[in-house]
């Protein structure tokens, strides 16, 4: 039982790990605290996304959808190795789970009880890790990507002074659930226990922050999306005399973003479909959102 890590206080601890850690948007203040309390933290749960590709991954994790407001994780662990914070506080990726399984893993028991009750908040005590997998058994776990669950977990254990036994899967919390799949949480957890048994990699350097917003994918531009990025994206479709708005522009995806950047696409030659103002990865790279 433990108070959760501040943002400061998880970065370093994740990069002390030696992990490569990239900070996404707003996550120091992303989370879901008004929903329910965050704390006391007891451990740390690894789940798979049921996605593939980096950056629309993390942009799920980090907006949620319609049934389940994001933040979905803290972390986002893409194939390369790379951890992506998108939230801290409150997430929601546990769900209810098991009350034996929460007891068990406070006392660092040396097996977990079965799974056969959802009658606990998760989401208040754990941390949260979403890897980058389909979850179908097929999808492959680089290495890298391996390593990098191994050291996230571990930063976060060594941090609060807790051994591997706090680390569990999503699978052996709720019932029904069967992330992470590809690999054993016993294995896991015996890469953690060696990992805390030596010294800490030491800190990575710190990515570079990109001048200009990544495509986020044209799925990324649908009705009620909110975000900072279509804000941005507004602004400076504005600029370049194509903003076609009565009012904002704001951070919801409207038709009148839609119109903007349909105006922005003929600017640059495009017509027909290809003037549809769904934002592709040739007209936005033109375009240079700034990053927010």
């Amino acid at each position: 039982m433990a108070t959760p890590l501040s943002a400061d206080k998880l970065l370093k601890a994740l990069r002390d790990e030696g992990l490569r850690v990239v900070e996404h948007r707003s996550w120091r203040t992303h989370n879901r605290n008004h929903k329910g309390p965050w704390g006391p933290v007891n451990g740390v749960m690894i789940h798979h996304t049921v996605t593939s590709g980096t950056q629309s991954s993390v942009e799920l994790c980090y907006n949620g959808h319609s049934s389940l407001p994001g933040p979905l994780c803290h972390g986002v662990i893409a194939k390369d190795g790379s951890v992506h914070l998108v939230g801290n506080g409150r997430a929601n990726h546990a769900g209810l789970g098991d009350d034996d399984v929460l007891r068990a893993v406070v006392d660092e028991s040396g097996s977990l009880p079965s799974d056969n009750e959802a009658n606990t908040d998760g989401n208040r005590h754990f941390y949260g890790f979403e890897c980058v997998n389909l979850g179908d058994g097929k999808d492959p776990w680089p290495a890298a990507q391996l390593e990098a669950i191994e050291k996230a977990a571990a930063a976060i254990c060594r941090a609060h002074g807790w051994s591997q036994r706090s680390v569990i899967g999503h699978k052996e919390w709720q019932p029904g659930k069967v992330d992470p799949r590809g690999f054993t949480m016993d294995s896991m957890r015996g890469r953690i226990k060696s990992r805390l048994g030596g010294k800490p990699d030491g800190p990575s350097k710190p990515p570079s922050k990109p001048k200009y917003e990544p495509f986020p994918g044209a799925a990324f531009f649908k009705a009620g999306r909110r975000s900072a990025v279509i804000t941005a994206m507004g602004k400076r479709l504005v600029s370049e005399g194509c903003g076609r708005y009565e009012v904002g522009p704001g951070p919801s995806w409207s038709e009148a973003d839609r119109k903007s950047y349909a105006a922005w696409q003929r600017k640059l030659g495009y017509s027909g479909a290809g003037a549809d103002g769904i934002p592709g990865k040739e007209s936005w790279a033109k375009l240079k959102v700034p990053n927010v």
